[in-house]
């Protein structure tokens, strides 16, 4: 009896010190729940217009940085609005100009070497051979060359391809294309800047500016008369690519590319934007330039690809293309430009 007693008895205080403190928190002068202003934003935003983010993907595009675990530079920026207008550079002016022009400079080329013709040799060749490129010098250009190729085809491909391969081949080819070219294009690029350099260092002293060099300009290389003009080692045509062809351009696109290669290094995305619209259009310049430079050295001249193939040219061909340094090879010289300049070749 006493028990039960008890038992209904705390039933009856527990229920009491509820009562109580439901009483007191009741009488509590109640205090509004702040809500920051872009929250409060938010909600009215969902009340008018349901499922509309638009407030949200505002603030995202914004781009400015906000909280994230994530290490790096930009890594607050989930989107970064200025990657469109990268697209649209890469995906308009520069793919459609660096098209037109990959088609229309080899078919003037072919034009006017169907025109003009292969630029011969007024004399017969004498069957005496005299050096031209030592196998160091050949060494270099043709690493460079085979670089070049490799990275034009694979470039091209990547920048090309869903407009030319995609539609002939389909998708499925051309992912696999795209797979291997960039894998090609990445490893190859640090050697051709290598061979770049290797280049320079090598024919930098017979690449200076000579008296010579301004006959040579007068008379367009002999190019439209068909005379051969005299010049050093080099003529201007064979400097001017390079100084622009092989120092500028070459340059441009082995640092744009290794900025690409090493995305990892702390560039931001605007870097990445900026490197690639500079490696595209170099690029797609050096490429149209190169075509010059390899019709000069193949079917434009007679006896050019021979010189850089064996290393040799006929007495001949070394005096109508190059009279001053054939001069002052025959004289003992070097037939480097510090031995050939002189006021009398003006």
């Amino acid at each position: 009896m006493m028990t039960s007693y008890v038992r209904r008895g705390g039933v009856l205080a527990l229920a009491a010190l509820c009562w109580l403190a439901a009483l007191l928190v009741g009488l509590v002068p109640a205090h509004a729940v702040e809500v920051p202003a872009d929250a409060a934003a938010q909600v009215q935003q969902q009340q008018a217009q349901p499922l509309n983010n638009a407030p949200v993907w505002r603030e995202v595009r914004s781009g400015e940085s906000h909280f994230t675990l994530a290490r790096g530079p930009e890594a607050g920026v989930l989107i970064q609005s200025e990657g469109n207008t990268w697209r649209a550079l890469r995906n308009g002016p520069v793919t459609q100009i660096g098209g037109w022009a990959l088609l229309l400079v080899p078919t003037a080329i072919l034009l006017f070497w169907k025109l003009k013709g292969t630029m011969r040799l007024h004399d017969k060749p004498t069957g005496r051979l005299m050096k031209r490129f030592s196998g160091f010098e050949r060494f270099a250009h043709w690493g460079t060359a085979i670089t070049f190729v490799l990275l034009a085809l694979t470039g091209v491909a990547i920048l090309f391809g869903k407009y030319v391969l995609a539609p002939v081949f389909g998708h499925a080819f051309l992912s696999w294309v795209l797979t291997l070219g960039k894998l090609v294009h990445n490893y190859v690029g640090p050697v051709f800047g290598v061979f770049v350099l290797i280049m320079i260092g090598t024919f930098l002293r017979d690449n200076v500016w000579q008296a010579c060099d301004a006959i040579w300009i007068r008379k367009a290389g002999g190019l439209l008369g068909g005379d051969h003009v005299p010049s050093s080692r080099f003529n201007f045509g064979e400097k001017t690519w390079f100084w622009f062809g092989v120092t500028f351009l070459g340059l441009t696109v082995t640092i744009s590319g290794l900025f690409m290669d090493f995305p990892n290094l702390g560039w931001t995305r605007s870097d990445m934007h900026i490197a690639n619209l500079v490696h595209a259009i170099g690029a797609l310049v050096l490429l149209a330039a190169s075509f010059g430079h390899i019709y000069m050295g193949t079917i434009g001249v007679e006896g050019a690809y021979q010189s850089m193939k064996t290393g040799y040219v006929d007495e001949t061909w070394a005096r109508e293309h190059h009279e001053y340094w054939y001069d002052d090879v025959k004289a003992g010289k070097s037939g480097h430009p510090q031995d050939s300049v002189s006021g009398a070749r003006v």
